[in-house]
């Protein structure tokens, strides 16, 4: 999400510090009792067109008519204009802000964007309030208000998430009934299917790690997920505020998490999903697939030494397989064991110049036959990896193109042997 004005973020505060210090000289219990009218609710934001927000987002509403404050807290505050933002991404070293805003500005956003809105309003007692809020306060001190992103495990959503869950008096009992344990790059395909090009980049980087069944906790970094659960959620708790008494864990009455729900902003007025104007990325593969094995075809049937293919080639594979490389030291998780590695291989980038040397003097070096082997391995290696779309044509039209320049080379070669007498 965009970063919000400065000036709402000083407003916000301004409401927020009257709510949780004006407590001073007053009591345990007239602080707690001054939550009884303050309502809590979890926002789940429908997917945006733009790349950083088709999963959509989530957001904590803290409302309170009495004192005329109505403010979103979220975790979803980042900024392009970061210094070393793209590389450090990469890398999973991205930092994220806490960020406060008017609920009012926050709903103009999301309808500006046509995005939909569910606000489901937490079932809390005055004393989880009262403790969520000043946890809400000592996080956005400006000494916590940062915090290290990460898009499967700390995340806006799992933010929220686990901020509620930390200040209820018991604890969050998911009662939905699944036998469903999709992989995260399942999840994330669920919310990638109408822009083929973002899928492709993810599953470019995503390993085999993504391909792990997840459990109910791993699902809820996807807003629309945690919505689902909070739905059918219970808090089980061994306290019975009421009479302020202590029950066993056996006897207690759990409670719904969520008291009401409804749509801020609903679906149909919700922007449909604009779908990808520009080919697929398997149409495209198909196309540099024709290609190179048509070119190899004409090199085996007419003895051409078409190097120049090569030369264009190797680089291409090389740079790309540089990304992957550089992910083996990313933070983030599902990414340091990649197959697809072995078939758009950083090595090609460091022997693109050799070997196109080599090939034009109709020679062979080390890397033809050892590249065949790795795009063999790898296309092996995609029965246990759900590849990019498009990867593995890509690799089978490559491992077509240097068989046959080793085929070619090696018949070159026993042509220009000398003939003994």
């Amino acid at each position: 999400m965009k970063r919000f004005r400065r000036i709402l973020r000083i407003i916000s505060l301004v409401f927020f510090v009257l709510l949780t210090t004006n407590a001073k000289g007053q009591t345990a219990d007239s602080i707690i009792s001054n939550m009884d009218n303050v309502e809590v609710s979890l926002l789940t934001c429908g997917p945006g067109n733009e790349v950083y927000s088709l999963f959509g987002h989530t957001a904590i509403r803290v409302c309170q008519p009495s004192r005329g404050m109505d403010i979103v807290v979220n975790y979803g505050m980042f900024s392009f204009k970061q210094k070393y933002f793209i590389p450090r991404f990469v890398l999973g070293l991205t930092d994220y802000q806490m960020g406060i805003t008017t609920f009012d500005d926050f709903k103009a956003e999301y309808e500006y964007e046509q995005r939909w809105v569910f606000e489901q309003t937490l079932n809390l007692t005055s004393k989880e309030k009262s403790a969520l809020l000043q946890a809400i306060d000592r996080n956005y001190k400006p000494e916590n208000v940062t915090y290290r992103y990460n898009f499967f495990y700390n995340n806006c959503t799992t933010k929220a998430r686990d901020l509620i869950a930390a200040n209820i008096d018991g604890k969050i009992k998911y009662n939905s009934a699944t036998s469903e344990y999709p992989s995260f790059r399942e999840l994330c395909h669920s919310k990638t299917f109408n822009n083929r090009w973002s899928q492709f980049g993810n599953d470019l980087l995503l390993g085999i790690q993504a391909d792990l069944p997840t459990n109910i906790s791993e699902q809820q970094f996807l807003p629309e997920n945690l919505e689902h659960d909070f739905s059918n959620a219970t808090i089980e708790t061994n306290t019975d505020e009421a009479n302020n008494t202590t029950i066993g864990t056996n006897n207690a009455s759990p409670r719904k998490l969520v008291s009401h729900e409804e749509y801020i902003i609903p679906k149909d007025v919700a922007a449909s999903a604009i779908p990808d104007s520009l080919p697929s990325p398997r149409a495209l593969a198909i196309v540099i697939a024709i290609i190179i094995i048509g070119v190899s075809l004409i090199e085996y049937f007419w003895s051409k030494n078409l190097w120049l293919t090569d030369a264009i080639l190797m680089p291409a594979i090389g740079l790309a397989g540089m990304i992957l490389f550089v992910m083996i030291f990313s933070k983030h998780p599902t990414v340091n064991i990649n197959f697809q590695i072995l078939i758009l291989n950083p090595i090609a980038l460091f022997m693109a110049i050799p070997m196109v040397k080599k090939q034009r003097k109709g020679m062979l070096t080390w890397w033809h036959k050892t590249y065949v082997f790795c795009l063999f391995l790898g296309i092996l290696c995609g029965l246990f990896q759900d590849y990019a779309e498009g990867i593995r044509i890509l690799a089978l039209s490559l491992l077509v193109r240097y068989t046959i320049v080793i085929f070619c080379l090696k018949k070159h070669a026993i042509k220009q042997r000398p003939i003994k007498h």
